[in-house]
């Protein structure tokens, strides 16, 4: 355990500095959801790649339905209709119209559409409220159709390549591929794309007295909350998360426990068990990783022979292969803290608190961004604003920790008002909070009205 105390900043950069982006892969569309692009993606074919129908109704040229009214209509000859979807589209000639559906390319000659609900269908009526359907129409009609205004030329008509034109850019490497972007690739034909995958992020808790939400709750025991917060964490940065229940206070259970998840895990987060009880099993079973000789949970950095920067005993310290490094941070919540890459392919492993707020704090600050590092991503952190401080009296704060308060921000106002107390174990409060309120190192109090920053949550 380094006996220097790290600053948050500190802590952090030395998290960051062992995160290396995961391999690109290539995925199928929907595999890819939620995963960042790796490479500019360019438009092979125009989208849409034709003229096409916005409407249901006729398409006609322009000088046959000038002056048309409901009382003097344009009267058109219908020569057939064209579907969505359809190979064939008859050429409209002087005086004539073709039926057309909304997304069916324009047949030659046509220059606008005329929408059904200007028209009378083709039925000799009023105005028409939808198309007959193709087998009564225009057979089982007069084969006419009466216009009853004008249009433009170009109306009702989605131009080729209005959306994209091939050879543009349709998307930027470093995006994070959503629902729109999926459709986006899915329209321009790609059914694979490159990325960096959605990190694999283990999560357990350790603890004898932790329950199982569901279970019938003992005496002395509490529920498992954390790993369950955290695990929804996880998925909130973009990760793939795998809740592990409750470990035992045992440090051979854990070291196992730990060992069997390492397939599966880009990166492992403990919470529980690092701080200086009789019982702290993290930092036990982990203190010491590198001189493990059962299976094959061994630490090191990103290269044995070259250890990385920034290690116990405080920044700049190099790190020895194979220690998980125990720390003390100059915060509250969430003082106690370790960090470490353990097993073959060097997994890093956030051991965080186990009190509720301290772990989510913390998770906050540390695991979040490392998640998003992996990703590949630029943006690391989340959003912070400047705001008033709204309180009835005064904040206290100790001198020489960044302390994180919960609170309520209110974007219309510009303020922030602090929600519950300072307890690291107040998961109530915590869940009506929305952003986390931050007092430097230097301020032993925060008057009310005072500027404060604010880190955004959600």
């Amino acid at each position: 355990m380094s006996s220097a105390i790290w600053s948050v900043d500190d802590h952090l950069e030395d998290i960051l500095a062992a995160i290396r982006p995961l391999d690109p892969i290539e995925l199928h569309l929907l595999d890819a959801q939620g995963c960042v692009l790796v490479e500019d993606v360019t438009v092979p074919v125009a989208l849409p790649p034709f003229d096409n129908s916005s409407m249901d109704g006729y398409a006609v040229r322009v000088a046959d339905v000038r002056g048309a009214t409901e009382e003097f209509p344009a009267v058109l000859t219908v020569v057939g209709d064209v579907a969505a979807g359809g190979g064939w589209a008859p050429a409209v000639g002087p005086g004539q119209a073709a039926r057309i559906m909304t997304g069916a390319p324009l047949p030659p000659g046509a220059e606008a559409v005329v929408p059904v609900e200007w028209t009378d269908g083709g039925t000799g009526g009023g105005a028409a409220t939808a198309m007959l359907p193709a087998q009564a129409a225009p057979e089982g009609a007069s084969g006419e159709v009466r216009v009853h205004r004008p249009v433009d030329e170009g109306a009702y008509i989605r131009p080729r390549g209005s959306d994209v034109m091939a050879g543009d850019l349709a998307l930027v490497r470093g995006t994070v591929l959503g629902p729109p972007q999926i459709g986006l690739l899915a329209a321009i034909g790609r059914a694979t794309v490159r990325v960096r995958p959605r990190p694999r992020v283990v999560v357990l808790s350790t603890g004898s007295e932790l329950m199982q939400p569901g279970e019938s709750l003992a005496e002395g025991r509490i529920y498992d909350s954390n790993s369950y917060a955290l695990a929804a964490a996880a998925r909130d940065a973009g990760a793939l998360a795998y809740r592990v229940g409750a470990v035992t206070d045992d440090a051979d259970t854990l070291r196992a426990t730990i060992e069997d998840q390492l397939i599966r895990a880009d990166l492992l987060v403990t919470t529980g068990g690092v701080s200086v009880g009789a019982y702290d099993v993290v930092k036990e079973a982990l203190s010491g990783v590198g001189e493990l000789t059962a299976g094959e949970l061994t630490a090191g950095g990103p290269d044995a022979d070259d250890p990385a920067d920034g290690a116990p005993g405080g920044p700049g310290a190099q790190r020895p292969g194979g220690v998980v490094d125990f720390r003390t941070i100059a915060m509250q919540p969430g003082k106690p803290q370790g960090f470490g890459t353990i097993g073959p392919d060097h997994t890093p492993l956030l051991a965080l608190p186990g009190n509720p707020v301290s772990s989510y704090v913390s998770f906050e600050l540390f695991v979040r961004p490392a998640i998003r590092a992996l990703m590949g991503l630029e943006d690391l952190h989340r959003p912070r604003v400047r705001a008033e401080l709204k309180a009835d009296g005064p904040l206290s704060s100790p001198p020489g920790k960044r302390q994180f308060l919960r609170g309520r921000y209110d974007p219309d106002s510009g303020t922030v008002t602090p929600v519950g107390g300072a307890g690291s174990h107040l998961v109530a409060a915590l869940a009506h909070a929305d952003c986390l309120l931050v007092v430097p190192e230097h301020d032993t109090a925060l008057q009310p009205g005072a500027g404060v920053d604010v880190v955004l949550l959600g």
